[in-house]
C-alpha cells in the first residue's frame, strides 16, 4: 500500500550527518548486512540519525552512480557485491573525455577548469569512462593534472574495429578514439581474416608502465567496405546489438495472441467508434490512432489510441530487459533496428487495419475552439477501419473529397487551433531539413531529397503532443489533489544557455537579423522569426542548425522541469511504446495510478532515465551516421560535376559548403583558389590577401567534387568559379 510523502522525524538526540559522513554510515551499514534491502525510513532508523528522507534519498542516489549500491524496483537498496570492499573513496569523479594524441581531459562537477591527463597516467581508463581521479596543479600552470586512480565504470567494454594479422598475433584497429591498438592471441581471432570487420572485447591488460588492451573477438562482421556490413558497423559501434537473445526471442514466440472475453471485459470497447491510423507509407509498425465522433454542443470525442505493449511486454521479462537495454528503435537509411521483435513491433501491437488491438487510450472532448473540456485515460480495445498514408491523407485535406473527408477536415482544424495556441504561448518552431533516400534493389542512394512536411504530418503529431502533455499534466494533477509526490518519467527541455544565445545574437545581427534576447520568451520569438528569415533567404538558411545547437537537448527526467521548445509546463512521452521505453515507463506508472497512489523508487527512475537518455543520444548518431554514409554514397558517382553550395562553416584551413541538390556537407581548401585567404577573426567571412574579395558565411559558391572517401565519410571540393 502506497503511503504520504514524510519527512523522517528529526529529534535533537539523534545524530546529523553531512553529506560525505552520510554516505560512508549507510554503506557501511548495507556492507555489513549485504544480503538485506532497505528503504531510506529503515536506514534511518537503523542508524538512529536525524538526516531527513530527502538527505537520505542524495546519498543513496550518489551510491548508486559510483556502482556501490543497488537501486531496487521496490523503492529499496542493497549493497553491491560485485564492488571490492577494499575500494577507494578518496578523488574526485569525472568522465573521460580522450583525444586522439592518447591524452584526456575530466570533466570534474564543481571544478571551471576540466584535468589533464597524460596518457601515461590514465591506467587503462578509456574515452567515456567514469573514473576516480587524484589531481594536482603544477607550479606555474593554471590548468589542474591528475592520475586516474580507480575505473568506476566502464562506457564500453567492446569496440569494432578491422583486423590484421600477422605470424604471431592479430591488431585490431578500432573506429573510436582509441590511442592504441588492440592486441589478439591467433586462438582468440573466431575465424576472422585479414581486413575483416570485427567486435573485440578487452579482456585484459599488458604489465607495461603503459598499459596496453589484450582482447578477443567476439563478432565477425566480414570483409570491411561492403555497404551492409558498414551499416551494420554503424549500428555496433553505436552501442546496439544486432538481434535478440533466445530467451527474449523464445518469450515473443509463446506470447498469447487471443483475446478474451475477460479482457475485453476489463476495458472500454471502442470498436464500433470510427478509427483510422496516418503513417508513412512504407510504415510496418502503427503504433498509434485516431477515433472520432460528434457530441452534441459543437463538440467533438478525439480518441489518441496507443498500441498496449505492455499487457504483452511482462515487466522483468527476458524480452523486457532487451527493450530497456536498447531503449529504442534505430531507423538507418536502409533499415529499422527495432526496439522490439517483429512479433510484438509489426504484428501483437501493431494497428493495423480491420483487427481487434488492445490499447491504451487518451480521450478527449474538444470544443468549437479546440480546447479540452473532458478527458479520460484508460484500457481500451479498438477497430481501426482504414489505414491512411500521410500522401493519401494529404491528398484528402487538400481536394475535400474522399473516404473520412469531414472528420480528417475537421480534426485538421482543431489541430491548427491546438498548433496556434501552443505557439502564442512560446512554442519555438524549428525544424531542420530532413534528408531522405530513394534507394534502387540493391540499397545504393539514386535521388536526395528533404522531406516535406504537411498538414496530415502536423495533425497527427498535434494530437500526440496533446496526449503527452494531458498524461504529464494528470499525473500533476493526481498528485495536487492527494499530496502524494508520484514519481513518473517526463520529457524536459531545459531554457537555453545565456551565452550561447548572446553569441547567437551577435552572430546573426552581422547578417541583418535582430535578435531580442531579454527573456526565455523573447528568445522563442527571436528562434522563430530566424526560422522564418531562413526560409525566405537561403543565405541565411546556415543559422538555422547554429541556433539549434545552442539549446539543450531533450532528455528524460523524473524531475519536471517543463518543456522549453514545446511552451508546455508538464510533458512526457506516452504516444510510441512500440518504439521507445521511456512510453513504456510511462504507460506502467500511468496504469498504476488510474484507480490509486503508486510511488516507484525514484533512484531507480532516474537511472532508467539516464540510460533511455544516453540511448537515445547513441540512435541519433547512428542515424545521422547512416545518412552521412549514403550521402557520399551517391556522391561517388558524381565526381567531377559542379555543384552550386552554400558556406556553412569556416576555418583556418578552409570552407564547408553545403551542396543545394544533396544536402552534403564538403570541405574546400583555401589551397584552392587562386590567392591566399585569410580567416577573419569573427570567423563570418575570409578575405583575398591580393584582391580582398571576400567569402561570407552563407554565401553562394560554384563548386566542383574533386574526390569523396566513403570509409571516412569525407567530401573534397574544388574552386569551379572564383567569387566575385
Amino acid at each position: 500500500m502506497s503511503k504520504k510523502k514524510k519527512t523522517v522525524s528529526s529529534n535533537d538526540s539523534q545524530p546529523k550527518y553531512n553529506a560525505k559522513d552520510l554516505r560512508l554510515a549507510i554503506l557501511d551499514l548495507l556492507k555489513n548486512s549485504p544480503k538485506k534491502r532497505y528503504n531510506p525510513r529503515q536506514i534511518a532508523q537503523t542508524l538512529s540519525i536525524a538526516n531527513t528522507k530527502d538527505s537520505i534519498l542524495h546519498a543513496l542516489e550518489l551510491l548508486v552512480t559510483e556502482k556501490e549500491v543497488l537501486a531496487l524496483e521496490d523503492y529499496k537498496f542493497q549493497f553491491n557485491r560485485s564492488v571490492p570492499v577494499e575500494k577507494q573513496e578518496k578523488g574526485d569523479i569525472g568522465i573521460v573525455d580522450m583525444t586522439r594524441s592518447g591524452a584526456a581531459f575530466i570533466k570534474v562537477e564543481g571544478k571551471p577548469i576540466d584535468v589533464y591527463i597524460s596518457m601515461r597516467n590514465l591506467n587503462t581508463a578509456m574515452n567515456g569512462d567514469t573514473v576516480r581521479i587524484q589531481t594536482w596543479t603544477p607550479r606555474g600552470k593554471r590548468r589542474p593534472e591528475g592520475e586516474v586512480i580507480d575505473v568506476i565504470t566502464r562506457a564500453k567494454e567492446s569496440f569494432l574495429g578491422v583486423l590484421y594479422l600477422n605470424n604471431k598475433f592479430g591488431l585490431v584497429v578500432t573506429d573510436t578514439i582509441l590511442p592504441y591498438d588492440i592486441k589478439v592471441d591467433l586462438n582468440e581471432i573466431l575465424g576472422g581474416k585479414d581486413g575483416d570487420k570485427v567486435v573485440v572485447k578487452i579482456i585484459g591488460w599488458t604489465g607495461q608502465s603503459t598499459p596496453l588492451p589484450i582482447g578477443k573477438i567476439t563478432y565477425v562482421l566480414g570483409a570491411a567496405g561492403s555497404h551492409d556490413i558498414e551499416m551494420q558497423s554503424i549500428l555496433l559501434n553505436a552501442g546496439f546489438d544486432l538481434g535478440f537473445g533466445e530467451a527474449a526471442l523464445n518469450e515473443a514466440k509463446n506470447i498469447d495472441t487471443s483475446i478474451s472475453p475477460e479482457e475485453i471485459a476489463l476495458r472500454r470497447d471502442l470498436r464500433d467508434v470510427l478509427t483510422f491510423t496516418i503513417d508513412p507509407w512504407n510504415a510496418k509498425d502503427f503504433d498509434d490512432a485516431i477515433s472520432y465522433r460528434l457530441l452534441p454542443n459543437d463538440q467533438v470525442e478525439v480518441g489518441v489510441h496507443i498500441a498496449d505493449v505492455t499487457h504483452y511486454l511482462r515487466e522483468g521479462s527476458s524480452l523486457d530487459k532487451e527493450a530497456y537495454t536498447r531503449s529504442t528503435s534505430v531507423y538507418l537509411v536502409d533499415r529499422v533496428l527495432p526496439m522490439l521483435p517483429e512479433k510484438l513491433s509489426n504484428e501483437l501491437c501493431s494497428l493495423r487495419p480491420n483487427e481487434d488491438k488492445l490499447t491504451f487510450s487518451a480521450i478527449f472532448n474538444i470544443d468549437g475552439k479546440g480546447k479540452v473540456t473532458e478527458k479520460w485515460f484508460g484500457r481500451t480495445i479498438i477497430h481501426s477501419d482504414r489505414r491512411f498514408t500521410y500522401e493519401e491523407a494529404q491528398e484528402i485535406l487538400d481536394t475535400k473529397e474522399g473516404l473520412y473527408s469531414a472528420e480528417l477536415i475537421h480534426l485538421n482544424k482543431i489541430a491548427h487551433q491546438l498548433r496556434k495556441r501552443r505557439f502564442t504561448s512560446g512554442a519555438i518552431q524549428f525544424e531542420s531539413d530532413e534528408v531522405q533516400f530513394k534507394l534502387d534493389e540493391s540499397g545504393t542512394p539514386v535521388e536526395i531529397f528533404i522531406k516535406e512536411r504537411k498538414d496530415a504530418h502536423k495533425l497527427i503529431e498535434d494530437f500526440m503532443l496533446l496526449a503527452n502533455q494531458e498524461v504529464a499534466l494528470f499525473i500533476q494533477h493526481k498528485m495536487d489533489a492527494t499530496g502524494y509526490e508520484i514519481p513518473f518519467i517526463y520529457r524536459v527541455h531545459d531554457e537555453p544557455n545565456e551565452d550561447k544565445v548572446f553569441e547567437l545574437a551577435r552572430f546573426a545581427k552581422e547578417f541583418g537579423v535582430k535578435m531580442r534576447v531579454d527573456s526565455p520568451k523573447e528568445i522563442a520569438n527571436s528562434y522563430n522569426l530566424l526560422a522564418e528569415q531562413s526560409l525566405r533567404d537561403p543565405a541565411l538558411k546556415f543559422l538555422a542548425p547554429i541556433a539549434i545547437r545552442t539549446m539543450a537537448k531533450a532528455i528524460y527526467s523524473p524531475e519536471n522541469i517543463g518543456h522549453y521548445g514545446l511552451a508546455f509546463s508538464h510533458y512526457t512521452h506516452f504516444t510510441s511504446p512500440i518504439r521507445r521505453y521511456s512510453d513504456v515507463i510511462a504507460h506502467r506508472l500511468l496504469a498504476k495510478n488510474l484507480e490509486t497512489v503508486w510511488l516507484t523508487n525514484k533512484v531507480y527512475l532516474k537511472e532508467q532515465c539516464r540510460h533511455i537518455s544516453s540511448m537515445e543520444r547513441k540512435a541519433m548518431e547512428a542515424e545521422r551516421e547512416s545518412i552521412k554514409y549514403k550521402q557520399v554514397e551517391f556522391l561517388e558517382s558524381h565526381v567531377g560535376e559542379v555543384f552550386e553550395g552554400i558556406v556553412t562553416g569556416m576555418m583556418d584551413r578552409g570552407l564547408f559548403v553545403e551542396l543545394l541538390t544533396t544536402h552534403c556537407e564538403g570541405f574546400l581548401s583555401f589551397n584552392r583558389f587562386s590567392e591566399p585567404y585569410e580567416m577573419d577573426p569573427s570567423r563570418l567571412f575570409a578575405r583575398g590577401i591580393y584582391t580582398g574579395q571576400t567569402i561570407k558565411m552563407g554565401g553562394k559558391l560554384k563548386v566542383r567534387l574533386i574526390d569523396t572517401n566513403l570509409q571516412k565519410r569525407q567530401v573534397e571540393l574544388g574552386v569551379y568559379e572564383e567569387p566575385k
